[in-house]
């Protein structure tokens, strides 16, 4: 990090997307209705060899964290969660009786929102709505994020025996000032102690999510956070940029610009976790996660055959998958498909028969070969030239003529990245920009030149 100069992060901090998805969620539209969705559902019916993966939003809180970005919904009322789950049912028996025999799943993933809000009774029952329909393949990634502040040893207990094999655990920082100014306060050890049960009850892999650039973090409260986390030892830990975006998250406001660190600072903060985790024995993946060396993600990025969806990275790549519950993003037939955002829009939906589709977004043949390319530069930092050129029969000197040219003239000139006629390798210090490389490829970005803020920065 130290050859990265004030001048470059001056020139690269941009507003930019993290490249979840190619083409981003800013694209998707109403055009892509629910009538259109049945059909994806109809055709990927038609391989029903293929595996799938499925993505379950459960969006409850009980509080407001003031950082958060997610899709949440922030209640204490008894039956709210009840109710839901009952339209979380009617939404799988309408969705996997249209999916047919196409019910192998080799990736299934609870995300939230904190889906241990639910009570154990719940729970069971979100679980049965699925497992009564499909068949998880030998193996299968398996995962859940849990809160360590609400997770019971009960919960615990119960997703073990349910078959969760990847706990994915909310930590963010362990500074109290940090915790007081974000609205989320955990100590380490209600962090230790359910980090403890976990490993007691013999959970595969154990993930800690963080986040740099909060309000109030310095370069020695992050430091002692990461320590902390080291004494722990995770399998996998994921270190975030803070996106602050309150045009799209009102509640962010709550956080004032002039109390979130300069962007010298935040780059010093990322370098710290990326030099005591690397030198403890873990590995980067992609541009803001580390894993143990010997785990199956450290693995695949070594091979350079790591994978990327709406879930996180993965070894797990379905050609398809399908969200369930509010907000939920699915990826079928070529096209993305999201589910309302609203409770009273999801119900509603599915009391008339139809599934709670709000928008999405079907690709073309252009954004199957940028989305190739992006993919492949934000797992593995690298790219096979060749192979995109056969996989989809383009030259690719030709066809990226200009995105090549602003790579060379941008990233390029700095060293970011390496050029071969037969790959693209993202060097050094270009890690923490691959965002910034992965534009050059994005065909979109210039339409939106000029509009509100869009997308977080960069760095």
């Amino acid at each position: 990090m130290a050859s990265v100069t004030a001048d470059l992060l001056a020139k690269y901090d941009r507003a930019g997307p993290r490249y979840t998805s190619y083409p981003t969620a800013v694209e998707f539209h109403e055009g892509f209705t629910p009538e259109r969705y049945f059909e994806k559902l109809d055709q990927a019916a038609s391989n029903p060899e293929q595996p799938l993966s499925v993505y379950v939003h459960l969006p409850f809180c009980r509080e407001r964290c003031s950082f958060c970005g997610c899709n949440v919904i922030i209640t204490q009322r008894p039956g709210v969660a009840a109710g839901y789950i009952a339209d979380l049912e009617r939404e799988v028996a309408l969705v996997s009786t249209r999916l047919g025999r196409r019910t192998r799943l080799v990736q299934y993933h609870w995300g939230g929102g904190t889906p241990t809000y639910l009570s154990l009774e719940e729970m069971e029952r979100v679980w049965k709505s699925f497992a009564d329909r499909f068949t998880f393949e030998p193996g299968a990634e398996i995962a859940v994020e849990v809160d360590p502040r609400v997770t019971t040893h009960r919960q615990a207990e119960l997703l073990k025996r349910l078959g969760f094999n990847r706990i994915s655990m909310g930590v963010q920082d362990f500074d109290s000032d940090v915790q007081a100014a974000v609205n989320r306060y955990q100590t380490f050890n209600q962090t230790k102690d359910l980090h403890e049960h976990l490993r007691g009850l013999g959970i595969e892999s154990i993930n800690f999510d963080f986040i740099y650039g909060l309000p109030q973090q310095t370069p020695a409260s992050f430091r002692k956070t990461i320590q902390l986390a080291l004494e722990l030892r995770p399998d996998r830990v994921a270190v975030y940029s803070y996106a602050f975006v309150p045009w799209i998250k009102a509640h962010q406001k709550a956080i004032h610009l002039e109390d979130l660190p300069q962007r010298e600072v935040k780059l010093e903060l990322f370098g710290i976790a990326h030099e005591l985790f690397t030198g403890a024995g873990y590995q980067q993946i992609g541009m803001d996660h580390f894993a143990l060396e010997t785990d199956s993600l450290a693995r695949a990025a070594r091979e350079r055959t790591l994978y990327r969806n709406f879930m996180g990275y993965t070894t797990h790549p379905a050609k398809d998958f399908v969200g369930f519950g509010v907000s939920a993003i699915g990826d079928l037939g070529g096209a993305f498909a999201q589910n309302t955002k609203k409770l009273n829009r999801y119900k509603e939906a599915l009391d008339r028969g139809r599934p709670p589709i709000e928008r999405g977004f079907e690709r073309s043949k252009d954004d199957e070969i940028r989305r190739d390319v992006i993919q492949s530069l934000m797992c593995n930092f690298y790219l096979d030239v060749r192979a995109v050129e056969r996989a989809h029969g383009i030259d690719f000197a030709s066809y990226f003529r200009e995105s090549l040219l602003e790579l060379d003239e941008g990233p390029g000139s700095n060293g970011f990245v390496t050029r071969t006629p037969d790959a693209i390798e993202v060097a050094g210090p270009g890690r923490l920009f691959v965002r910034n490389i992965c534009m050059a490829f994005d065909a979109y970005l210039k339409r939106h030149e000029g509009e509100k803020p869009i997308f977080s920065r960069t760095v």
